[in-house]
Order: C-alpha cells, then sequence, then structure tokens
C-alpha cells in the first residue's frame, strides 16, 4: 500500500448542505427557517413556549424542599485514614482534624464539617477531632488507643410563644 492509495472509507464524509441556493436544491428561499411569523425574524428564544397552552413547567406540580440550613458533610472512612496513614499523610498518634485534612486537601478547602464512617479497617492508632463520627467508628478507634473528639453542636434556639392575654413571651 501506498501513500497516494489511502482513502476514506465509503461514506465517511459527507458533503454539507449548502442554503439558499434556489427552489431547486431543496433548502433554497426561506433556508431552512421556516415561512414568516415570529420564529422567521432574529433573536427569537421563546424555549419552553407552548404556542398559549400552559407549559408542562407550570402544569406539573412543585415537589420537594431544598433545606438552606442543611450542613453537608465530607465523608472520610477507616480505609481511608489508613491509607493516609500508609502513604504517610498521617504517622500513628497523630491528630487527625477537620483542618489538617483540608490542609492536605483530603476534603475541599469550603467543606463544612467531616464525618468519620467505619467502612474498612484501621490499624494505626489516631487521635481524631472532627464534627461526626459513627458510634463503632469511635469504638474501634479507642480499641486501638486512640480518642475521638466530636465537634459540639450549636446549641438549638428555644422556641418561644407570646401568651394572647399579657402578650409576653413565655417559653414552649
Amino acid at each position: 500500500m501506498q501513500l497516494n492509495e489511502l482513502n476514506d472509507n465509503p461514506g465517511a464524509r459527507k458533503k454539507r448542505m449548502r442554503i439558499g441556493r434556489g427552489i431547486g436544491s431543496g433548502k433554497g428561499k426561506t433556508g431552512g427557517r421556516g415561512g414568516k411569523g415570529q420564529t422567521a425574524r432574529s433573536g427569537v428564544a421563546i424555549k419552553g413556549f407552548e404556542g398559549g397552552q400552559m407549559p408542562i413547567h407550570r402544569r406539573l406540580p412543585k415537589r420537594g424542599f431544598n433545606n438552606y440550613t442543611r450542613v453537608e458533610f465530607d465523608v472520610v472512612t477507616l480505609r481511608d485514614l489508613q491509607v493516609l496513614v500508609d502513604n504517610g499523610t498521617f504517622k500513628a498518634g497523630d491528630t487527625v482534624s477537620t483542618a489538617a485534612l483540608k490542609e492536605k486537601g483530603i476534603v475541599p478547602k469550603n467543606a463544612e464539617g467531616v464525618k468519620i464512617l467505619s467502612k474498612g479497617e484501621l490499624k494505626a492508632k489516631l487521635s481524631i477531632d472532627v464534627e461526626r463520627a459513627s458510634a463503632t467508628v469511635k469504638a474501634a478507634i479507642e480499641k486501638l488507643g486512640g480518642s475521638v473528639t466530636v465537634k459540639a453542636k450549636a446549641p438549638k434556639r428555644e422556641k418561644v410563644k407570646k401568651d394572647l392575654k399579657t402578650g409576653k413571651a413565655v417559653k414552649a
């Protein structure tokens, strides 16, 4: 085979349709833009418009609820911690905190908190200081001689009602 004998498979390349080249071309006159009216003009953006019929996004009911006060925790497992000890990121006896995990790039810098879960196995003694940890994680780490410190939750606001007769605030 010579270089001059190389060619594409039949049908691999298709010539583009040249529009606006007369009625006989099949894409002449309006050039694929339809005929007259709003959509024949430039700058038309009627996404979701159904010709005056109530659009589907308004016919369907709203579902669900997005809690804006929800705290999303980044999950780190015991297996992840063991891998970090094995590769030298942390040493046995070190304190693993949310700040340390952010600093080493294990969790994102904008993480709201870290939760340790018990998937996998940990062999090294570590001191852990995070926002959440499961009960099995606490047991596993304390069994190895380490410690788990869970940061205190923010205090809940007390519900206060007004007494209808006096108008004064009363604890509910």
